[in-house]
């Protein structure tokens, strides 16, 4: 009977455009049995919080469709983990008052679970399962995630999937780690383009799915749904959470799917043509999609699905040439240079990740990067920082400081100088373990993207990773790639920006 139904349901993974799951983007956790007479399917949302184009929302509700049972999605909020912070929550409960519109609106019976205290939340998805057919839940190789998803898999007595959505290249569609972007880039290009005819249903929920999925009334007295007022971000309901409330909101940015769909409108409208001048401090042309990205607020999919519409773009215009080189999209320069950005350097983060579980670590570094900054460990360094002189923007350097305050205000720094931003903290630290330490600390706290595979992505480079050696060999880099502040005020045009950072 398992081995049938399984046959049944690998169907939906046939690669048909904005149809069905690819069975590639499809794990399953374990060799639990399909519980048929369960009362509905499980869809466990952690990391890719939104209705819209979704494959695991999409495979639950072709599971939905398979056992003739209600859909039932839970999309919990933990207060436990690191950096914690009223930044972050409310970041993330605004999608959920998003996401409780839209599944009440498709009459599918939805349990937002913000906790309260530590430990309150445990055990909620397993009385939830108690009665499921079938468990499916997001992929995401990042932060506190895989472990939390293997702990549930392995406790669980029913068929559990994790299903990726992260990127337009299947995680595993590649069998190794890349070291450089450009040669991901020509595997990209010899491998993506039949993955652009595989995007998810826009609206999985459009299909007819069974309705009234009733969720046991001890469960929901224990484990009660978020209120109104804290759906609502009240910064009273916030305050009685055991999370970090130094770090305030960015009160002009709100997350939810509602919101990135406004942002990407808006940089498609207004900003993308300006897009190649994003390392100028005096322009403001970046996406600000990051983040959105980061808590699966806005699919990768619907991103390049706009942008190609407005660029009246085919797969046919796609380069046949796999050299590395950019622009091979077929698209317009200012969009090839932000695909390069989204997707080439995106997708490298997580390709990374979802294979070497000691990416936020300074040994995961390349060994030429680690070796020549051992070297360089011990050289003089004119100026020396802690965390704390970090985190208040307390250097002898005004540049650096606005693009810490940057962070501290509004949860990002600027695209050009968040790089010099990282290459100061390494020479003014005792170690380079020490910077990189610091490094992740300040991002993980302030940034709304922080703890994000990307976000790795771009402290790692810092230290070498995805560079190669530059000479000349300097006093405390070694050959890790040198910058300035000197040298970036003059390259660039910056503005008022120190002005809007000063202190």
């Amino acid at each position: 009977m398992l081995r049938r139904c399984a046959s049944r349901i690998d169907r939906y993974s046939v690669r048909v455009p904005n149809s069905d799951v690819p069975l590639l983007r499809v794990q399953s956790l374990g060799d639990q049995p399909v519980r048929r007479e369960g009362d509905y399917v499980v869809y466990w949302m952690v990391a890719q919080r939104r209705r819209r184009a979704n494959f695991a929302l999409q495979r639950a509700v072709e599971w939905c469709k398979e056992l003739g049972k209600p859909l039932l999605v839970l999309e919990p909020l933990r207060c436990d983990y690191r950096w914690a912070s009223d930044r972050i929550h409310r970041f993330v409960i605004a999608g959920m008052r998003d996401n409780a519109a839209d599944f009440a609106e498709s009459g599918v019976t939805y349990h937002p679970y913000v906790e309260p205290k530590k430990g309150a939340g445990k055990g909620l998805l397993a009385a939830l399962c108690e009665r499921a057919c079938v468990v499916v839940t997001d992929e995401f190789p990042g932060f506190f995630v895989p472990r939390m998803v293997a702990a549930a898999a392995a406790k669980l007595t029913v068929r559990m999937e994790q299903v990726d959505g992260i990127g337009l290249l299947p995680l595993r569609a590649a069998d190794k780690i890349f070291a450089r972007a450009v040669d991901f880039r020509r595997f990209l290009q010899r491998t993506l383009a039949p993955h652009l005819s595989e995007f998810p249903a826009g609206e999985p929920l459009r299909t007819e799915v069974a309705a009234g999925a009733v969720i046991p009334a001890a469960i929901a007295r224990r484990w009660p749904r978020a209120s109104a007022a804290m759906l609502d971000g009240d910064a009273d309901a916030l305050a009685q959470l055991p999370i970090d409330h130094s770090v305030p909101p960015v009160t002009d940015v709100r997350g939810g799917a509602a919101a990135a769909g406004a942002l990407l409108r808006r940089f498609l409208r207004e900003r993308l043509s300006q897009y190649p001048d994003r390392s100028h401090p005096g322009t403001e042309v970046a996406s600000g999609l990051s983040p959105y990205l980061h808590f699966g607020h806005v699919s990768p999919h619907q991103i390049f699905a706009g942008l190609a519409k407005q660029e009246g773009w085919g797969p046919q215009k796609l380069r046949a040439k796999a050299d590395g080189a950019r622009g091979w999209f077929g698209m317009s320069e200012a969009a090839e240079g932000f695909l390069d950005q989204f997707v080439t350097w995106r997708e490298l983060g997580f390709n990374l990740c979802s294979r070497r579980s000691d990416f936020d670590e300074f040994e995961s570094l390349p060994d030429w990067a680690k070796a020549t900054l051992s070297k360089h460990a011990t050289d003089e360094r004119e100026h020396l920082y802690t965390l704390p002189d970090f985190a208040t923007a307390a250097t002898h350097d005004p540049l650096w400081n606005a693009a810490q305050r940057q962070l501290v205000q509004q949860g990002t720094i600027q695209n050009y100088l968040r790089m010099l931003w990282g290459k100061k903290v390494l020479e003014w630290t005792r170690t380079p373990e020490e910077a990189f330490a610091i490094l992740v600390e300040l991002n993980n706290r302030y940034a709304l993207d922080g703890r994000d595979p990307n976000s790795y992505s771009g402290i790692g480079w810092i230290f070498g990773r995805y560079d190669r050696p530059w000479a000349p060999e300097r006093s405390i880099y070694g050959q890790i790639r040198y910058m300035s502040s000197v040298n970036t005020v003059k390259k660039l045009r910056m503005g008022d920006y120190e002005q809007r950072f000063a202190k």
